[in-house]
């Protein structure tokens, strides 16, 4: 008799749970589904037509490894991948430090310091089309304000920016680092306000300067915020497609056309969709080769710190 009822508790206890799992699993289903259907389903289908030759109206059939042996010879392919290297390597070190330097100077207490912080951020929320419309009109090669003010100053051949196969790279760059400091600035914001004051007051006794300060106290401790962004900075730099799309359309020639442009090119221009799907998984196991390096070295240089 003692036992009904500790049995019947067990059980009440139990429907509990399961009721409030089945609450649980009723919202991430949901978002489980669409990640599913827009997501895992295409990434396994794309890995699977990487072996497969199809051009979206004919039968699949299968050519084992003859689309990696044909980016041995692609020059386009060598060439997107040299650009794509080019954007990361230009795009991530000035991002870090620019995101930093404004999140050091907007970290002060000054009047109007949230209007700064909300002008820096704003260029992120803003349309990436406009805003490469805009950039693209400020660096016209003949109307363009400034090429204007070059010349003012007594450059008679400034350059042609997105026009010119040497500066079309360099414009971009500028404008995804113009376009995303602020993004990252509030990370290095939030990493900042995280850091005890009473760090800085300890070594201010000590007699350390603000550079000391900022490479033995800021910087160690903006490590998990550095490497958050160097990882997300590096993924967006290896799938850029959307900014120089628009900017350049991967022109001119061939000095802005990336891996991602490169695989938009081959599936929906030449309908090589076998072809395209061998190209994403070589991105994706660079982009995966790279963050593994970064998580090493993260490791390293937390213990070193």
């Amino acid at each position: 008799m003692l036992g009904i009822p500790s049995k019947y508790r067990m059980k009440k206890t139990a429907k509990k749970e399961i009721k409030k799992n089945l609450v649980a699993y009723s919202f991430i289903i949901p978002n489980f589904i669409g990640f599913a259907i827009f997501t895992l389903f295409p990434m396994l289908f794309a890995m699977i037509l990487a072996f497969m030759n199809w051009d979206g109206a004919n039968p699949i059939t299968f050519v084992g490894m003859s689309n990696f042996k044909r980016l041995l010879t692609d020059e386009t392919f060598k060439i997107a991948l040299f650009n794509t290297f080019y954007y990361a390597i230009g795009t991530v070190p000035i991002t870090l430090v620019c995101s930093l330097g404004l999140a050091l100077l907007l970290n002060k207490s000054f009047m109007g310091r949230n209007i700064f912080r909300a002008i820096f951020f704003f260029p992120y929320v803003a349309s990436l089309v406009a805003v490469a419309v805009v950039w693209n009109m400020i660096f016209h090669p003949t109307m363009g304000p400034v090429n204007e003010f070059l010349r003012t100053l007594g450059v008679i051949n400034p350059p042609k920016w997105s026009a010119s196969t040497k500066w079309a790279m360099p414009t971009v760059i500028m404008a995804s680092v113009w376009k995303n400091v602020g993004y990252y600035m509030i990370i290095y914001l939030a990493g900042l306000q995280g850091i005890p004051l009473h760090l800085y007051e300890a070594a201010e006794i000590d007699g350390a300067n603000r550079w000391e300060l900022f490479k033995n106290i800021t910087l160690p401790m903006l490590t998990p915020s550095t490497f958050f962004v160097s990882i997300m900075l590096t993924i967006s730099c290896f799938k850029v497609f959307d900014l120089i799309f628009v900017m350049t359309g991967g022109g001119p020639g061939r000095a802005t056309n990336v891996l991602v442009s490169h695989i938009y090119n081959t599936a929906f221009k030449e309908f090589s969709y076998g072809y395209s799907s061998a190209i994403a998984m070589v991105l994706f196991f660079i982009v995966l080769i790279i963050t593994i390096i970064q998580f090493r070295m993260e490791k390293k240089w937390v213990s070193y710190m």
